[in-house]
């Protein structure tokens, strides 16, 4: 049993004719024009690229490059620019404002060391370093 046809719709149906009338005077293999390309990107993006490209008798890929925003000239190889971004989300990075205060006692006395900053190096090990050099 065959599938009945979908029923074209009326604009797909005259831009239909728009096409056969091009197809009709066209000379040689000369391009389809672009604003025939531009209508039918249009159509196929309410009424699906399958039956535009179908009922226009177009190429699909072609077709679907082009309403997805692709030039389909040669000459011009572009894409369309992503859409502007609505809402970005700014993290700012966590700030740590450490403080620290390391005090030494040994047999040649007492050395106290206090760090205020947003980054410490390792003041333990610098302590030891200047400790034990002496």
């Amino acid at each position: 049993m065959a599938r009945p046809t979908p029923a074209v719709p009326a604009d797909l149906q005259e831009l239909s004719g728009r096409f056969e009338g091009w197809r009709r005077t066209r000379s040689g293999k000369s391009p389809i024009p672009e604003p025939l390309w531009a209508a039918a990107a249009e159509l196929a993006r309410s009424h699906g690229v399958c039956q535009t490209a179908q009922v226009l008798r177009l190429e699909y890929k072609k077709l679907k490059k082009l309403m997805e925003g692709e030039a389909i000239s040669p000459r011009v190889r572009q894409r369309r620019a992503p859409a502007a971004a609505t809402f970005m989300e700014l993290v700012a990075p966590p700030t740590i404002a450490a403080e620290c205060l390391i005090e030494l006692e040994g047999p040649r006395g007492k050395l106290r060391i206090q760090w205020k900053g947003s980054t410490a190096p390792d003041l333990a090990a610098l302590s030891r370093v200047l400790w034990e050099s002496a």
